[in-house]
């Protein structure tokens, strides 16, 4: 490097190269100090100790943090220690931030439930209500914990036409908020589940920080289905618990909320159909009283006396309406009845039966009246009161 002279941001570029080769991303403890968000998004701060201090630097694009950092606060910052060319000063350029200590966690969790609280997502008004007969329960837990296992066994006592599906995610440690979210996002795409639980059994306080996570808590706001959430524990409320649809302290209490008690609803099957039996029994009891009320009233009397009066009185148009009509139709058969003796007495046949007969010129069957209307020669159809004979005209006279 003495065979010639480095300009400075050749010299600055190699110590760079250096650091970095040289220090992988680490874990830093500090306490905040000269804290600025600036308008790009980027977030600059000094960490410092008792001896010394170190510039920092967190670009926007590293996602949103869980806390507000302020002057004086402890946190842990992981990042990469490099150069900042421009003045040469190495800095930290951090990907990930948390409060270091309870009460800087605490305090941390507070400003997160503030700013959450602030957007609505809280709001009861906006909480949706359970179904009365769900088919289908989706659990987001552990496959393996005793939460799954609690939920199955009540849900099949209090209602076995009910099915539980389990979409699994750990529920602590790494990647258990980026299953839980997956989980949730997974039953609603889904589409058959009608609630969902989610949740965990018991634990300690620091075991429920997934439940406390941002991600988890905007994935529960996001559900179209009704939540419950069953974070085992009495004492501490987690931040899903506020968010969800309905809060239960073990995940057997949120399987009870999620489903109707058979046997519950039994009795009031029972209790409904007896109500609804002595009600039509009273309904109808009323009705036989008002009838008989009203039958008793003399102005029905006089429309059932008016009503067997005109029926006498149809019965006797009736009868006279038969009897003319025998009447005349007995006239009709008399009348016939001489009509076809007069017939009879005009009747050819009568004629002929007293010798007399019928002469028909052959072949027209013209009736001869008279001789001139025949020659000697022509055929003659005889016609007496029994049978008829041809002849021949042999002679004829005129009358």
């Amino acid at each position: 490097m003495a065979d010639r002279p480095y300009s400075v941001s050749e010299i600055t570029q190699v110590l760079k190269g250096i650091l970095e080769q040289t220090l992988p991303p680490v874990w830093v403890t500090g306490e905040v100090s000269q804290y600025i968000q600036h308008t790009s998004g980027h977030r600059y701060f000094t960490l410092k100790d008792e001896v010394a201090q170190i510039k920092c630097v967190m670009f926007r694009g590293q996602g949103r943090l869980p806390f507000a950092p302020e002057a004086g606060m402890q946190v842990f910052a992981f990042g990469t220690v490099s150069i900042y060319e421009r003045n040469g000063q190495h800095q930290l350029y951090v990907s990930q931030m948390h409060p270091a200590g309870a009460g800087a966690a605490a305090a941390a969790l507070e400003q997160l439930r503030a700013r959450l609280m602030a957007e609505g997502l809280f709001e009861e008004a906006r909480k949706r209500p359970l179904p009365g007969f769900p088919a289908c329960i989706g659990v987001v837990t552990s496959p393996t914990g005793a939460a799954i296992r609690d939920i199955a066994t009540v849900v099949d006592r209090r209602a076995p036409w009910a099915r539980v599906v389990l979409a699994p995610a750990r529920v602590q440690g790494a990647g258990a908020v980026a299953e839980i979210v997956q989980a949730i996002e997974a039953l609603n795409t889904w589409g058959e589940a009608d609630v969902l639980i989610v949740g965990r059994g018991g634990g300690a306080a620091e075991d429920l920080s997934a439940f406390n996570d941002e991600r988890v808590v905007r994935a529960i706001f996001g559900s179209h289905l009704p939540v419950i959430s069953a974070v085992g524990h009495e004492i501490d409320v987690t931040l899903s618990d506020l968010v969800a649809d309905r809060r239960a302290p073990t995940p057997s209490a949120a399987a009870e909320l999620a489903v109707p008690d058979r046997t519950e609803l039994s009795r009031l099957l029972t209790d409904l159909l007896a109500r609804s039996r002595e009600a039509v029994e009273r309904m109808l009891d009323d009705d036989e009283q008002a009838i008989s009320g009203y039958t008793a009233s003399y102005g029905l009397r006089r429309f059932v006396d008016s009503l067997g009066q005109h029926a006498q009185r149809t019965d006797d148009l009736e009868g006279d309406l038969r009897d003319r009509m025998v009447d005349r139709l007995k006239d009709r058969m008399r009348s016939c009845r001489d009509l076809m003796g007069l017939l009879g007495t005009l009747s050819p046949l009568n004629t002929l039966a007293r010798g007399y007969s019928i002469c028909q010129r052959l072949p027209d069957g013209k009736v001869v009246r008279d001789s001139a209307e025949v020659e000697v020669g022509e055929q003659m159809r005889v016609r007496f009161a029994r049978g008829e004979a041809e002849c021949t005209v042999t002679d004829k006279r005129s009358g």
